[in-house]
């Protein structure tokens, strides 16, 4: 039963000392409750009372660490069913496969193939986190590939229901701490045991939700709750109801034995179907796969799978932003003109993606509009003539960057006198009202500043 402020307070030693940062015990209280603050700020609580309130103020999942390569992801740790309520805290993490039936040349496709797949997109990596690598039959290829995928830096899925062949995979690859994919009702005492012994997260499947949960309830009794769950393959109509029902009974029935993030192998639901696997990809992104697998992961299933997970697990009561900063486009030096926008991450998306179009070199530079889109900022008074002037000296950029010409967007063209005044030296232009106009604009500029 989760506990109340009030609750909370009564077991604070009430002194109002604020080592915890807040101004009083009730205030702290109040904020741990909400999950805003961990009951651990405050230092002068027992070790039992910590327990006690970290176990019941715990999310009704739980936060699981994935690693990999150099990287750690959360998965896990989730609130509420959906997103507009508040937000989803853990992205979901993309997998490719092997599998042990493959010859090296296929194998060597799979990889050459979805490993290129590796690109920034507003501030963020695209590429897959993951390699799965499934167990049939061959116990020699599969540890083999299993190291092949652990050789790419990504993070390592083994799916093996063969306790003996899997803890052959696990001494393989220990350094890269895989998940173990692949305990159920017959094999739940030595996979746990191995996932537990060697710190991995461990896979739990089942014939059904029934068996499922009566599987993992022997597993949580042998003291492992390091846990995801497999929403199973027999059918997409069973995996969808699994993934629904798991979540829901964690989050609305406040159900421990199933607060764990969920595991979907699309490739397994849809074999050999690229694009129904991409289609349920992006079902099981909404709802509600922690970790979802592919056959391969291609550019075209990329841009709308990692385009739709960037949208979804962001926080809806506030605006995506970039970094205020200085970005050169197209080889930019300290000679290429300025263009000037808003942080609204959406903003920088397009406007950077028409100005590299037109392979004009230029300098973006990004200003603290507080995630606002030009208009709106503009409205609110982040984007005006003195933030515009104060962002030029905050980022030193007459000391940067040369050439004088200052692009800003055309919606905020009233702001050009201004802007001239407070940036004496520089030549204000008005660039057009929408993006989609900037390749022209900023060819014919570079042609008007070279007859000069």
């Amino acid at each position: 039963m989760a506990l109340k402020g009030l609750d909370i307070f009564k077991l604070t030693p009430k002194t109002n000392c604020k080592d915890c940062g807040c101004p009083t015990c009730m205030a702290f209280s109040m904020k741990v409750a909400q999950g805003a603050l961990e009951i651990s700020k405050c230092p002068h609580l027992s070790a039992d009372v910590l327990e006690k309130v970290s176990e019941a103020t715990a999310p009704p999942m739980r936060t699981l660490t994935v690693k990999a390569g150099d990287t750690e992801y959360k998965i896990g740790g989730e609130t509420v069913l959906y997103r507009h309520e508040k937000t989803y805290v853990s992205k979901s993490l993309y997998a490719f496969s092997l599998y042990d039936t493959m010859s090296d040349a296929e194998a060597a496709e799979v990889l050459d193939e979805s490993l290129k797949v590796d690109y920034d997109r507003i501030g963020e990596r695209m590429y897959a986190e993951l390699v799965s690598v499934t167990y049939t039959k061959n116990a020699d290829r599969f540890v083999d590939l299993a190291k092949k995928a652990m050789d790419t830096g990504r993070g390592v899925i083994l799916n093996c229901a063969d306790p003996e062949v899997a803890e052959a995979a696990v001494a393989a690859t220990a350094s890269a701490k895989p998940i173990l994919n692949g305990a159920d009702a017959s094999n739940y005492e030595k996979m746990s045991r191995l996932a537990a012994d060697n710190g991995l997260i461990l896979g739990v499947g089942g014939a059904d939700l029934d068996e499922l949960y009566a599987t993992v309830e022997k597993i949580e009794a042998l003291g492992n709750k390091n846990l995801i769950l497999d929403v199973g393959c027999r059918s997409i109509k069973s995996a969808f109801e699994a993934a629904v029902q798991i979540r829901r009974a964690a989050l609305i029935n406040n159900d421990r034995v199933f607060g764990y993030p969920s595991l979907v192998n699309a490739a397994a639901l849809a074999p050999d179907d690229e694009r129904m696997q991409a289609a349920l990809a992006s079902l099981f992104t909404l709802r509600y796969g922690s970790i979802i697998v592919l056959d391969k992961m291609t550019y075209a299933t990329s841009l709308a799978l990692h385009g739709l997970r960037q949208n979804i697990f962001t926080d809806p009561q506030k605006p995506m932003k970039m970094e205020p900063g200085i970005y050169p486009l197209n080889k930019a030096d300290e000679n290429a003109p300025c263009a000037i926008t808003v942080d609204f991450a959406l903003t920088y998306f397009v406007v950077s993606g028409e100005l590299e179009r037109s392979g004009v070199p230029v300098n973006l530079l990004i200003c603290d509009a507080g995630g606002y889109s030009v208009l709106t900022a503009w409205a609110a008074g982040k984007l005006s003539a003195s933030t515009i002037a104060k962002f030029i000296k905050d980022y030193d950029v007459e000391n940067r960057i040369k050439n004088r010409t200052l692009i800003i967007p055309g919606k905020v063209a009233v702001l050009k006198g201004e802007i001239q005044e407070k940036l004496p030296g520089w030549k204000v232009v008005v660039g057009p009202n929408e993006a989609v106009a900037l390749v022209k604009f900023m060819k014919e500029l570079a042609v008007q500043q070279s007859n000069k």
